[in-house]
């Protein structure tokens, strides 16, 4: 009996192919545009979460501006960290591997009638042994090299691509603006971080030089902290929290002037911040789900008013009015799931061509397209109930009048 119905319904959908096409567009649209921004927003949090480990969760960044609320005990002023801040880390906490200095800064790098705009480093070997950074060619910086300040450079590898193409740097020298440096060290590739940067197009120098060749200062934005294996990073904190306080002089009542943040808690804050705007754009696109559910209801409203004579015809020869309503909402719903598969497929495919665009991980959720599947079903039979009741009320005599 359900079969036969079932049947009914699919030829009804089929004689008017065009109605049918743009009855279910709503819900097309609907289910494609949730599953496209879910599996998206999924993607680019694992890809949060692969970069964060990339770098390393025993990771600690330090740098200058209080993350506090401003009071009156507040300091408006963020004094800068010193390599002496650094060495303090290292030699006064002992669950600390080791501490590097961060500067950053952006210029021109020239070589030959090559050019290009780039990021400069200032750093020493031990940044880059604290996320994992390895050299491919050539060399890191020697101790020497650190201490005296000398005009050496490590390039990534969008930068070496940039000035030498796929020849050899080391050896050459390329000029900062009235900076020049000897290329020593070609760093690994890694590609595009979760927001779309490229990581590759630095060129490191030894802190020393950079401070000042390039800013002019001693002034340190960052602290980049490793703690050992096995130890708590929160227990770091503390620790180094302790510390920094009592070298900047900061009195009891008084809000930090820096703040520190591990990469579990970059993670998680990215992460949430993707899932809510995840959510947000799901939301607005489950409004067309709504959308095309009235667009069913308002076309098998029609389609009532135009098989009046039909259902007359039916009912006279027997049926029962429960079984033209199954029929009529079996159309809603055989509608409205038509549209809810090719809204899935849609969606996916949608998602695969971001994903591979935006290089993340394609990450289907089967709970999320099962979800949409299930969604479009009910919407069917929410929307589709109203007109298979009107159709199941109808006077038989009346209906065998309508023309």
């Amino acid at each position: 009996m359900i079969l036969e119905t079932i049947r009914l319904a699919v030829q009804a959908i089929f004689r008017n192919t065009m109605r049918s096409t743009l009855t279910v567009l709503g819900i097309v649209i609907g289910v494609a545009a949730v599953i496209a921004m879910v599996t998206v927003g999924e993607g680019s949090s694992r890809q949060v979460t692969s970069d964060v480990e990339k770098l390393g969760t025993n990771i600690l960044m330090v740098m200058p501006g209080g993350g506090g609320q401003q009071g009156p005990g507040s300091r408006t002023v963020a004094k800068a960290f010193t390599l002496k801040d650094v060495d303090a880390i290292i030699e006064q906490i002992g669950i600390v591997e080791t501490a590097a200095p961060y500067g950053q800064s952006s210029t021109m790098a020239i070589y030959g009638a090559q050019s290009a705009r780039t990021t400069v480093v200032g750093t020493d070997n031990r940044y880059l042994a604290a996320i994992d950074w390895p050299i491919v060619m050539g060399r890191a910086f020697l101790a020497s090299e650190e201490q005296s300040g000398r005009s050496v450079c490590i390039l990534g590898e969008t930068l070496r691509q940039n000035l030498f193409g796929n020849t050899n740097p080391i050896g050459e020298t390329i000029r900062l603006n009235a900076l020049t440096c000897e290329v020593v060290g070609l760093l690994e590739a890694k590609g595009a971080s979760s927001f779309g940067m490229d990581q590759d197009d630095v060129l490191a120098l030894p802190i020393k030089t950079f401070m000042r060749r390039v800013t002019g200062s001693d002034d340190i934005s960052m602290i980049y902290v490793s703690v050992r294996d096995g130890q708590s990073t929160t227990r770091a904190k503390v620790e180094i929290e302790a510390l920094m306080r009592e070298r900047r002089r900061i009195g009891e009542g008084e809000d930090d002037d820096f703040s520190i943040m591990d990469m579990k808690q970059i993670a998680s804050m990215l992460s949430g911040i993707t899932n809510v705007l995840t959510g947000l754009l799901s939301a607005v696109a489950a409004v067309s789900l709504l959308v095309g559910g009235i667009g069913i209801m308002n076309i098998m409203l029609v389609s009532v008013t135009e098989r009046t004579r039909e259902i007359g015809i039916r009912l006279a020869v027997g049926a029962q009015a429960s079984q033209v309503l199954m029929q009529f909402l079996v159309e809603a719903i055989v509608l409205s799931m038509i549209g809810g598969l090719i809204g899935i497929v849609l969606g996916l495919g949608l998602a695969a061509l971001a994903s591979n665009l935006l290089a993340i991980p394609f990450q289907p959720n089967p709970l999320v397209v099962a979800g949409a599947f299930l969604f479009s079903f009910v919407v069917g039979i929410i929307f589709g109930y109203f007109p298979a009741r009107r159709a199941a009320k109808l006077d038989p005599i009346e209906a065998l009048r309508h023309q």
